[in-house]
């Protein structure tokens, strides 16, 4: 078990939260947490590097679900980069590549939505 370490910084679309370690029963609760302290802006973009990520159960997969919330509650967008592979698969077989934008690539973090969507779109 790897423990959960979750970095912030500012993107000139919106915050970045740079996700490693484990997000699971034990770990998702503090992704949640941090996210209530989140300030969004309409049109801004939070993005989601799980570059890091070495295991997500379905905890942690209701934590992003989360994360998609509070964007949406702010009428912000978001976005997943640097998904792993096994996560992707996860996300895709459950249907959540329809609701995020999605990029296997970490340097899209500071790049343009890779949905090709405007700013705000989800």
């Amino acid at each position: 078990m790897s423990p959960l370490n979750i970095t912030t910084r500012n993107a000139p679309d919106g915050p970045v939260l740079g996700i490693a370690g484990d997000l699971d029963y034990a770990t998702a609760g503090g992704l949640r947490e941090l996210l209530a302290t989140l300030t969004l802006r309409p049109g801004q973009r939070l993005v989601l590097d799980l570059a890091a990520m070495e295991f997500c159960d379905s905890s942690g997969i209701t934590a992003l679900i989360a994360a998609h919330n509070h964007a949406q509650a702010a009428r912000a967008g978001i976005a997943l980069v640097g998904v792993p592979e096994h996560t992707l698969r996860v996300l895709r077989i459950v249907g959540l590549d329809q609701i995020f934008a999605l990029d296997s690539d970490s340097g899209a973090a500071d790049g343009p939505d890779p949905s090709g969507r405007p700013a705000g779109a989800a």
